[in-house]
């Protein structure tokens, strides 16, 4: 299994791409009922999420350290210091996870 350090990166992303750790999957997942699905019947994953580890110069959207939600299929994978990452454009990140505290007002008014 891979490491996490907290050592720099030997990388210096490019343009606008986008380097990022993937979150590892649990052995089983809990659907809102409560029935547990073992690893064994989970059917093929659509988005995926991940840690932005480093970003390229002209990134607008995403900076390091945001938790993005992108399609791992057919994206290609570097390994660093005994890690996997995926590489990523800026376009290719769906979204950028955001805390309820950053949200500010809703712009709904009652």
């Amino acid at each position: 299994m891979s490491t996490t350090t907290s050592a720099p990166l030997p990388i210096r992303m490019l343009h606008d791409r986008v380097l990022v750790r993937p979150e590892k999957d649990g052995a089983e997942s809990r659907t809102a009922a409560g029935l547990v699905i073992p690893v064994t019947a989970v059917g093929p994953r659509r988005l995926s999420w991940g840690n932005v580890v480093a970003a390229g110069e002209h990134v607008r959207q995403v900076s390091v350290d945001d938790r993005v939600l992108y399609d791992p299929e057919d994206k290609p994978e570097v390994e660093l210091g005994g890690e996997f990452f995926v590489l990523l454009r800026e376009r290719d990140v769906h979204a950028v996870s955001q805390s309820a505290d950053d949200s500010g007002p809703t712009g709904m008014y009652l």
